[in-house]
């Protein structure tokens, strides 16, 4: 336990670090260099904020559970946790898969069905975070009234459980309405994100096919701009599937089982906060290659 608790001190740290350089980096464009900023760091400065809120709130309990802290939060801010740790991660969700519409649509041609977005979806940025943090924030207000402090690191029941929270035996039914609603609706955004991210890479092979004649010899042997990019492309979107089913079977299995295992919780923590770990590194590469197409 307390080598898996260094593991998720590292984990914090090497997300933390990512996450605060690329919004560092937004923030210094915004600033000294206006006339570089695009609509889309908008939203990756939104997305880097959101990793580091799901980084912390899913990580610190974790931490503090391997080191053997019994009683790190009480039956108020165990709650808050949980909600602050779902609402971060629903607007994971919400803004990685606006970021992959809003890139599909910024990345296809003038003579496309969705030029005409083109100039629209800029406008809609802060409406669109708007409708993601009240739609999140109303979704997941049920926890308050369906959990509760658990005094000691043993949990026995069916429904949800972490190490200091878990399901008020009377009210097991809640969790589970709560847990569809959230797979109903992080189902649709996985979805869009991964029809737009299929759009955009079939948009820069194609790209590619119609401009490979024109490269030159000497760089035939280095992959293209679009090739990165599209590499990129894929790297982002798999892991965010993978984590994310994954995180969700150990929920689930979690959940649907009397006995709880307060190990096999801190590995499903550990697991949901690695796509916002590695999310910044690969979108400062996924930025470099666009800018050059």
């Amino acid at each position: 336990d307390v080598i898996f608790g260094f593991l998720l001190l590292c984990q914090v740290g090497f997300g933390f670090m990512g996450n605060s350089l690329l919004f560092t980096l937004y923030i210094y464009t915004f600033l000294t260099q206006s006339s570089l900023k695009k609509p889309i760091d908008f939203i990756g400065t939104h997305l880097t904020l959101v990793n580091v809120f799901t980084i912390m709130f899913r990580l610190i309990p974790s931490v503090m559970s391997s080191f053997g802290v019994a009683h790190f939060l009480d039956d108020v801010w165990c709650k808050a946790m949980i909600y602050a740790s779902r609402l971060s991660w629903g607007l994971s969700i919400c803004t990685t898969s606006f970021m992959s519409v809003f890139q599909a649509v910024t990345v296809s041609p003038g003579n496309s069905k969705w030029a005409w977005l083109k100039s629209k979806l800029s406008t809609c940025i802060f409406s669109s975070f708007l409708s993601c943090w009240v739609m999140n924030l109303l979704i997941y207000i049920q926890i308050f009234t369906g959990l509760q402090g658990n005094t000691n690191f043993t949990a026995v029941g069916f429904g949800y459980s972490q190490v200091y929270c878990q399901t008020k035996q009377n009210e097991v039914h809640y969790p589970g309405a709560l847990i569809s609603i959230m797979l109903i609706q992080d189902l649709l955004f996985v979805i869009l994100m991964v029809l737009s991210s299929i759009y955009v890479v079939n948009l820069l092979y194609r790209h590619h096919r119609r401009t490979q004649h024109v490269h030159s010899p000497r760089l035939s042997s280095q992959p293209s701009p679009e090739i990165q990019a599209t590499h990129s492309v894929l790297l982002l979107v798999s892991c965010f599937v993978f984590f994310y089913c994954l995180s969700n079977c150990l929920t689930i299995y979690l959940s649907s089982g009397p006995w709880k295992n307060a190990r096999l919780e801190r590995i499903a923590g550990s697991i949901s906060a690695c796509y916002p770990t590695i999310c910044p590194f690969v979108l400062m590469k996924n930025n470099k290659i666009i800018s050059k197409l």
